[in-house]
């Protein structure tokens, strides 16, 4: 089965384009800011948040950061003057991580002021292992220079996360909670499922008995079903903590958590970069593709 899902993998590429950007936009908003927008609406009117990314990484040219920083700043402004329930969610990458870091965090605490003047929020997302530590240095530096309007993810299939989670703790961050899913190598990344569980649970209540800000992000019921077991045992107020899940993603699952009375927030990716976006999240979760491969030929019989 694993060889049939990278098989898959290795074809999409020859699909047309078309075909995948059929089934791509359920689950981005679609190529410009003003599709996000609009989705976004939609969910605020359903009693959910959102976070709006501009799709894009991996960038090695200052140029093209200073695209994304103007990206990034449109954003801002958009949820200000539509008055959305949104923040930004940004990859370091995408600003000059790995060209130079003193740009990127320039770079970064440009969007941190205009968010900070209308009263909004960012969160530095997690990328592969590589750049794990430079993006937990960025963040303890912002934090040190007065950026309170800053959040970041731990994800809990790599081994280092319960110290990196301890640290972060200590300055009572807002967290991201995620299981991961970059492909790293097992010296630093855990490869059971289970296993990976096991430790997105520790720590969840780590995090929450240190009553931290959590963003709960998983679409796992094992997952689910243990952050509402510690929401309960630790009396938590809702205003504690959220749900966090994908656009497109367990619709159903969704509205069951918002109809419990949870806050939810759903990330909503939006961009050009739609397509390699798409074909690198298959090639790390190919299961996914054989998914995408199900809808395409049940959408064209």
């Amino acid at each position: 089965m694993n060889l049939m899902n990278h098989l898959i993998v290795s074809s999409l590429q020859f699909f047309p384009k078309s075909w995948m950007k059929s089934f791509a936009m359920r689950y981005i908003a679609g190529e410009k800011l003003e599709d996000a927008v609009r989705v976004v609406k939609t969910l605020n009117g359903k009693n959910m948040a959102g976070t709006m990314d501009v799709l894009g990484e991996d960038i090695y040219t200052k140029e093209e950061s200073l695209m994304a920083v103007k990206a990034g700043e449109e954003v801002l402004h958009s949820i200000q003057e539509n008055h959305l329930n949104a923040n930004l969610s940004i990859k370091l990458t995408q600003f000059g991580l790995k060209i130079d870091e003193e740009f990127c965090y320039a770079n970064v605490q440009n969007l941190l002021g205009i968010a900070r003047r209308h009263k909004n929020f960012v969160r530095i997302d997690m990328e592969d292992s590589s750049v794990t530590r430079a993006t937990l240095n960025l963040y303890e530096r912002l934090r040190s220079d007065g950026f309170e309007n800053v959040g970041v993810v731990i994800q809990a299939y790599l081994r280092r996360s319960e110290k990196d989670m301890k640290a972060l703790i200590e300055r009572k961050a807002n967290v991201r909670l995620v299981k991961g899913i970059y492909v790293d190598p097992e010296s630093v990344a855990f490869k059971d499922r289970e296993e990976i569980r096991k430790n997105y649970l520790r720590l969840l209540k780590m995090l929450l008995q240190a009553r931290c800000y959590v963003g709960i992000a998983t679409h796992d019921d094992p997952l689910i079903r243990g952050a509402y077991q510690y929401i309960r045992e630790m009396s938590l107020q809702k205003s504690d903590y959220e749900f966090q899940m994908l656009y497109g993603v367990r619709m159903g699952l969704r509205d069951q958590i918002i109809a419990q009375g949870h806050r939810m927030r759903i990330y909503i990716p939006f961009g050009r970069h739609w397509y390699s976006y798409s074909i690198r999240r298959f090639k790390e979760n190919p299961q996914i593709a054989r998914y995408v491969l199900q809808a395409l030929f049940s959408r064209n019989r």
